[in-house]
């Protein structure tokens, strides 16, 4: 194993490093394979030499950007790295390039969470020019995925000051009665799913900090009643089961710097037989409002094991 070290000679430590060591943190999910120790304007890195000299490349970059620009935001950070494994070089000399995709944000030991389908990359280019974005399509489509990475980015970029995840508690075949423990006990179950998702994109101290000290909400549908929801980034997920009134609740609880993210199966609707999803009467009346966007996915865009889409297809539920 190989030492290096290196010296912040001619930028401010604190902005290099970010806010809360915000910089060092993307710098350790990326390089994953290195131990790294910083204090204050030193750094020293342990690891193969190939990686140290990656580091030491991207490091150069940062130093760079900062100087030049006198800025260095996260997603600066995130730029600049991911060029490293663009063109990371591998042992036999030839380029490694990993699978194809815009990179939305880096995740928890070096993950890169990738806007990996045409439809997916449409989800990132419209919410840039879009507050009100509706995700339809089958399971595994990465629609809530791709959602909650772009929620993870504007709280990292300080777009935003809070993300909020909700999810309608309708129960798929199943009684929430029966479910033990108290309301928060029986509710997190149907919110799994977004645990899931922070769980790739968040290490898990800072996680538990943002959720404890309300930073991230993770709340049913109906705690969103007679809120306003500004300043932040907030997903409905499984829209479908919600009602028609609940969705318009919902989409109105929108303040002046909020982005929504509406995700939605309409083949996978579990309100009782007599009850509509209010999902269907929302997409056809708001689709030409300016500000709104709807993107279907469909099977293409299945990212689960590839039997996913053969099942789906078995169900009818893609072509």
């Amino acid at each position: 194993m190989n030492e290096l070290k290196l010296t912040l000679e001619t930028v401010d430590p604190v902005q290099f490093w970010g806010a809360n060591n915000e910089h060092y943190e993307l710098l350790k999910q990326a390089f994953p394979k290195l131990k790294l120790v910083a204090r204050g304007s030193d750094v020293k890195a342990l690891g193969e030499d190939k990686e140290l000299k990656n580091f030491e490349a991207k490091f150069a970059e940062l130093v760079g950007q900062l100087e030049r620009f006198g800025n260095l935001s996260a997603n600066d950070v995130e730029a600049i790295l991911l060029t490293k494994r663009k063109t990371e070089v591998s042992d036999a000399g030839a380029e490694k390039t990993p699978g194809g995709g815009e990179v939305i944000v880096f995740g928890t030991n070096g993950l890169l969470i990738k806007a990996r389908t045409a439809n997916q990359r449409k989800m990132v280019n419209s919410i840039k020019s879009n507050d009100v974005l509706f995700a339809i399509g089958p399971a595994g489509t990465g629609k809530t995925y791709t959602a909650v990475a772009l929620a993870v980015r504007a709280l990292k970029n300080k777009e935003i000051k809070r993300i909020i995840l909700t999810r309608p508690a309708v129960e798929a075949g199943e009684n929430l009665g029966f479910l033990p423990g108290d309301l928060k006990e029986k509710i997190d179950p149907y919110l799994r799913p977004l645990y899931d998702a922070l769980d790739d994109m968040i290490p898990p101290e800072k996680l538990k900090y943002y959720i404890e000290n309300r930073t991230i909400e993770i709340a049913p549908l109906a705690f969103m009643r007679g809120r306003t929801l500004d300043n932040c980034f907030v997903i409905l997920d499984e829209a479908q089961n919600a009602t028609d009134m609940q969705l318009k609740m919902f989409l109105t609880r929108m303040g002046p710097s909020a982005k929504f993210i509406v995700t939605g199966d309409v083949t996978q609707i579990d309100l009782p037989k007599k009850q509509m999803s209010g999902l269907h009467n929302a997409l056809r009346i708001l689709g030409d409002i300016k500000g709104i966007d709807l993107i279907y996915l469909s099977g293409e865009d299945v990212v689960r094991h590839k039997l996913v889409k053969s099942i789906l297809k078995a169900y009818g539920d893609i072509q």
